[in-house]
């Protein structure tokens, strides 16, 4: 057989996409540069109630051309410098499309640079580097950039940034100067194109919403429509179009607010048609699979099925330390196991059950997606791994779209009740990412214990709701010398993470009373066989990531 007579190799996942979204929608494209701060400036525009998208900054003309409503663009900063060997650029297709569809551009630190560049003027090293809050003054009391309407002549803004504008492109004019750069706002009002030096998507620029608002607002005319209840109804809209009136959707569910909500949505959308499994890997919180049950199955009338594996993942993890092969050995057991209950699922509807449900969030595809120069892959996500293909099913996922703040918001709107609302986040993989080292029965009833009194007491103290994610990690191969009664113990020693956020994708350690440290050690120290002391991790994110493993 010839080369050009071979059939093409079948992917190896199901391609990671809703099937459900809306090309048409209007929306604001970010083309991330590497900043870590690119998702901040999603979520800005999201509090605006604008909806948005983050593409890498090679994202090609093809892949924009089918968002046929791009109000506007902005380039994000990024670490690279724009007169580098092998620097990140806006694809010349893209910039030829912006030009013939009139899009306003906003570019923000090297996204400003870049317009710089590309547009003819000079970019270069600053006499000094620039980081941290700095005075801006408008150039004239007589400028009228849109961008500061609103704002005093002079106000606060957070820079970072070491590369600065020498010299401006020809059309381009200085808006606002510092005392270390002279071009840290600029513009160019007949192609609406804008420039900050600044971040003003950090909440370190007291008045940066403001600046973003009179861009993407006042200069986009974007609508202001992104609104939850608004998205629930069109959501179970198009489900309901692309299940048709007989067809089943299959579901894996684990108690958390992200697949209770888009469990909420499917059964809203289709009925007792929408079935939802439970896979029990022996990793769980202490009888969350019984509680889950009551839940979703009983209170929300979910068609759901709870199968317990834990001795299945239990024997496959025996021996293995490493963490990204746990996530892996894990995800591919769920795999394993899901199958079979899907197959079961699939023949009693008659072949009807051709749709499957995953509760991927935004957050999760911008920590799993490799884009150039920017946000490496930090870990593997179970939720964006895909499926087998020869499973042949279509993937629905409402909330790939959404972060975490605002998934409960949705969660709201479909009546949910406030305590399922805020239960703090969960790992997929479960327990055995918080077991350091190798993961047995032993050690995860060991830390289901030490978990359960720490929630108990987050709650009892009145701080569960204002602590973004909260669990304990048992340390490996740490014995710690200890005296209890009249003896001495050499057992574990586990970690308390406490950290405030709000969108997951930055976190900064929570500041727990002392007093509540006292009850948590006491506690756990004296209840939970096996751990003779308690630490706090006090590390924020980044550097270090939410979960240790």
């Amino acid at each position: 057989m010839s080369s050009s007579d071979q059939q093409p190799a079948a992917p190896a996942c199901l391609e990671q996409s809703s099937q459900l979204g809306d090309p048409s929608r209007p929306q604001v494209a970010i083309l991330d540069f590497g900043s870590q701060y690119s998702h901040l400036i999603a979520r800005r525009i999201r509090e605006l109630n604008v909806y948005c998208e983050l593409y890498s900054c090679a994202v090609s003309p093809a892949v924009l051309a089918t968002r046929t409503n791009i109000c506007g663009i902005v380039l994000s900063g990024g670490p690279a410098s724009v007169y580098d060997p092998g620097a990140p650029h806006v694809d010349p297709g893209v910039w030829s499309m912006i030009e013939t569809r009139q899009i306003p551009i906003l570019g923000i630190c090297y996204g400003m640079q870049e317009l710089a560049h590309v547009f003819g003027g000079s970019v270069g090293r600053g006499l000094s580097r620039e980081y941290g809050a700095a005075q801006v003054r408008r150039s004239s009391a007589e400028c009228a950039c849109p961008l500061l309407e609103g704002l005093d002549g002079e106000f606060k803004m957070w820079m970072s940034h070491g590369d600065k504008i020498h010299t401006l492109p020809a059309g381009f004019r200085g808006v606002a100067s510092t005392d270390n750069a002279e071009h840290v706002v600029i513009e160019h009002p007949e192609k609406k194109m804008y420039g900050l030096q600044f971040h003003p998507e950090v909440t370190h620029s007291p008045r940066g919403k403001d600046i973003l608002r009179n861009f993407i607002v006042g200069v986009c005319g974007a609508p202001q429509d992104w609104i939850m209840g608004d998205y629930a109804s069109e959501f179970i809209e198009r489900v309901r179009l692309e299940v048709g009136p007989t067809g089943h959707v299959l579901g894996a569910v684990s108690g958390g607010v992200d697949s209770t909500v888009a469990a909420l949505l499917l059964k809203e959308a289709i009925g007792d048609r929408f079935h939802a499994v439970m896979v029990d890997n022996g990793c769980l919180r202490k009888d969350e699979a019984k509680e889950v049950y009551k839940r979703l199955g009983e209170g929300c009338g979910i068609d759901l099925k709870c199968v317990d594996a834990g001795k299945i993942f239990m024997d496959r993890l025996a021996g293995v330390t490493d963490p990204e092969r746990k996530r892996k050995i894990i995800g591919g057991t769920f795999i394993d196991i899901f199958q079979e209950e899907a197959a079961a699922i699939v023949a009693k509807s008659g072949g009807a059950c051709d749709h499957l449900l995953q509760g991927t969030l935004y957050p999760d595809v911008i920590e799993s997606i490799s884009y150039k120069g920017p946000s490496a892959t930090i870990k593997t996500h179970h939720n964006v791994g895909g499926l087998p293909a020869h499973m042949k099913m279509k993937l629905i996922e409402p909330m790939r779209e959404l972060f975490k703040d605002e998934v409960r918001e949705l969660g709201l709107a479909l009546g949910l009740e406030e305590k399922s609302v805020w239960r703090h986040p969960f790992p997929g993989p479960g327990l055995a990412i918080r077991i350091l080292g190798e993961v047995t029965p032993e050690r995860v009833a060991t830390l289901q214990d030490a978990d359960a009194i720490l929630v108990e007491e987050l709650h009892r103290h009145g701080i569960y709701r204002a602590i973004g994610q909260a669990f304990v990690v048992l340390l490996p191969d740490v014995k710690s010398v200890g005296v209890m009664g009249d003896g001495r113990t050499y057992e574990s020693v586990a970690c308390v993470r406490c950290v405030q956020t709000t969108d997951y994708m930055t976190a900064d350690f929570f500041r727990l009373p002392y007093e509540v440290m006292d009850v948590l050690g006491s506690r756990i120290i004296n209840e939970v066989r096996g751990i003779n002391r308690l630490c706090y991790d006090i590390s924020s994110k980044p550097p270090a990531t939410i979960e240790w493993e």
